[in-house]
């Protein structure tokens, strides 16, 4: 059992929540093992939380790796398996031998979800595990344009949190009651979101997408996107960050960077960070969390401080300011520029 086991009864919950809880758990129990498509994201966390308590070592978490997951994600998912005290498996694949996910129509994450998915149960099946479950919550399935839940529907993937209509606030208390480091992890999309859709998918876009966020993240910069219109950079900063992004030592750094990297034109949009620009429905939906994430946060990659995510990218999601460039900026609030050091340095 996880050292938090039945973290759930200590009445830390609130009794609806708590009781959907011991049913999701309940429900994981009648089952002879489980396999857990995990990304160390909240909602997969959960899963994996309450499995291990119920099943011990017959639950088993497992992290599809692929180019759409940044490689600091995974070592991410690895620390919180760890935390959990859960066996953990990783599998590898590439969505790029897919030509319906390199061409990137609107049913890219049904393509990617099918994929991956299908890796989840070849693991399952060589461990002697019958079951595979996911992170799927109850608010996922109207969160607009889904078409990933359509594969975990039609793989026949157990949702524990969503038959036991466990929302998303609830799957972070829970997350909170097991002392779980994820509980506040901002939720993500895969590298693949930053493309827009009819763009193809291809590694060279994947891998400047990732290594341009990295470079925003180890910044300072907490709530972002780069997205990849074909060479031409397109940034997005949260509008509580923007400010800063105004920054002329700013501009000419991230141009600097970004041009290094392979991007023609590097640009700033004003219109300041938001889920799904590029992409159907104005949705960007998970590939690293099994169905779990959909409702993603302004992080920059998926991971609650560092990926990467995305993690964000995807896999660091903590310590995203190791370099210590991150609040470093010793702003006056009295010198008229409302907090933001507009003489701040950035690393060449």
């Amino acid at each position: 059992m996880s050292r938090n086991a039945r973290a759930t009864d200590d009445g830390s919950l609130a009794p609806e929540t708590a009781a959907k809880a011991a049913s999701a758990r309940d429900a994981l129990g009648e089952r002879d093992g489980v396999l857990v498509a995990f990304s160390g994201g909240v909602d997969s966390a959960v899963v994996a939380a309450l499995a291990r308590d119920a099943l011990g070592d017959d639950a088993v978490a497992c992290t599809a790796r692929s180019e759409t997951l940044p490689a600091a994600e995974l070592d991410d998912a690895k620390r919180v398996a760890e935390e959990i005290g859960i066996d953990h498996e990783t599998v590898t694949f590439s969505e790029l031998d897919d030509p319906n996910f390199v061409a990137n129509d609107g049913d890219r994450c049904y393509h990617c979800r099918t994929m991956r998915l299908g890796k989840m149960y070849e693991t399952a099946r060589d461990l002697g595990i019958g079951t595979v479950c996911d992170g799927t919550n109850a608010d996922d399935p109207g969160e607009g344009h889904r078409p990933g839940l359509r594969a975990v529907e039609e793989l026949d993937v157990f949702s524990p949190l969503l038959d036991a209509g466990i929302a998303k606030a609830e799957v972070r208390a829970i997350a909170d009651a097991y002392g779980l480091s994820v509980a506040d992890k901002p939720s993500m999309a895969c590298l693949s979101s930053r493309i827009p859709t009819g763009l193809e998918v291809t590694e060279e876009r994947l891998t400047r997408v990732e290594k341009a966020e990295r470079v925003l993240r180890e910044w300072g910069f907490e709530g972002f996107r780069v997205r990849d219109h074909d060479g031409l950079a397109r940034v997005e900063i949260a509008p509580d960050e923007l400010e800063r992004a105004l920054d002329p030592a700013f501009a000419d750094a991230v141009h600097e960077h970004l041009t290094d990297l392979g991007f023609e034109y590097v640009t700033l949009d004003m219109a300041g960070y938001r889920t799904g620009s590029v992409s159907p429905g104005g949705e960007e939906e998970s590939g690293s969390d099994e169905a779990d994430e959909a409702d993603e946060r302004p992080d920059g990659s998926g991971d609650a401080a560092g990926a990467d995510d995305d993690d964000d990218g995807t896999g660091d999601a903590d310590g995203a300011n190791d370099d210590g460039t991150g609040d470093d900026d010793g702003a006056d609030d009295d010198d008229g520029s409302g907090g933001v050091d507009l003489g701040r340095s950035y690393p060449r």
